[in-house]
């Protein structure tokens, strides 16, 4: 059956290819906005020469297409406007807030069908867009998914640069199979699209669920480049809930650990019992005061962090349960 889908997509591919040329290849960019009026027309004429160089050097037809996530500027105003002196500009707008990840997912739905390949990039282009030609060429080398990595993080601030080490520490000591440096600019296949979007989590973390699709794999890399306009909308709160998000998605290690964490305050526990039996049978009861006060104020915390961490994994239980829509489209233009 597997084996079916994918000779199927293969095909698919193979005459989209033998319509427009021996070697075309069809290709979306999938750019996701939230309040990026400052970013959007510098981004669009980069895009735009992008899709000029991919013609001329790879025989590539790109087209465009801008996420609008809910934004409260003049965000989406700006996008109509894009499609409409622009053929290959296509966009989409939601009719909230949906956060990125489900704003690269929207993306991926609309146009999965209407291309070979799509590539996601950030509305910024703090990722080098110029890679995109080299994620072509491997794609028409045989390649599936092709990772961008950052070769280093000059850029950002060191607390940045440090919590951004620790994250990808964390994930790996979680046991979760992430590429480093690589956050959401990636290039992937009809068919390694389709699978991804195959999965029915609700709690996405893309970066570690296009880990497990198995395909084919490439990587380029790149130099990131400062923000040219506007703010990061990536503040600490969201990168810290961002950081649980992908830990508590894909490892059940904190769960083992609070496991682990009770047998060592049973130990503790076993040890300042003894200790206090010693002291109240030498006569010493009144300095067992500070050993009792430090123990309750230090299991109680304990039991406090457990009981957050289960209800971590509980409520996205329970947003799985629900099965809400990840989104929902307000208007499109061009698609």
């Amino acid at each position: 059956m597997v084996t079916t889908l994918q000779n199927k997509d293969n095909m698919n591919i193979a005459s989209r290819r033998n319509v427009e040329g021996s070697d075309a290849l069809t290709l979306y960019i999938v750019v996701p906005c939230y309040n990026e009026q400052e970013v959007l027309p510098e981004t669009i004429d980069r895009l735009q020469i992008l899709c000029s160089q991919l013609a001329a050097e790879t025989g590539t037809n790109t087209r465009i297409l801008f996420v609008d996530d809910g934004s409260r500027d003049a965000t989406w105003s700006m996008i109509v406007s894009a499609c409409d002196e622009n053929e290959n500009i296509s966009g989409l707008k939601l009719a909230h807030n949906a956060g990125h990840q489900n704003a690269l997912w929207a993306g991926m739905e609309a146009v999965v069908d209407k291309c070979d390949a799509v590539v996601t990039i950030d509305a910024d282009l703090q990722d080098d867009e110029k890679t995109i030609i080299d994620m072509v060429k491997m794609v028409k080398e045989g390649k599936d998914i092709i990772y961008g990595i950052r070769k280093e993080r000059k850029t950002d601030t060191p607390f940045k640069r440090l919590t951004a080490q620790y994250f990808y520490q964390l994930m790996r000591m979680a046991g979760s199979d992430i590429v480093y440096n690589h956050a959401d600019f990636r290039m992937m296949t009809q068919r390694a699209v389709k699978a991804l979007l195959s999965m029915p989590e609700r709690n996405m973390f893309l970066r570690g669920m296009v880990r497990t699709l198995g395909f084919n794999e490439g990587r380029v890399y790149y130099d990131r480049t400062a923000r040219f306009a506007g703010e990061s909308k990536y503040p600490l709160r969201k990168m810290i809930g961002f950081a649980i998000d992908g830990i508590t998605s894909f490892s059940i290690v904190p769960l083992r650990l609070i496991t682990l964490s009770g047998f060592i305050f049973t130990i503790v526990a076993v040890l300042i019992i003894i200790y206090s039996v010693e002291e109240h049978v030498r006569g010493n009861t009144l300095p067992g005061w500070t050993s009792l006060a430090v123990s309750i104020w230090f299991v109680g915390g304990a039991l406090l962090i457990a009981i957050g961490v289960l209800g971590t994994y509980m409520g996205k239980i329970y947003q799985e349960t629900k099965r809400r829509p990840r989104y929902f489209t307000d208007e499109t233009v061009n698609l």
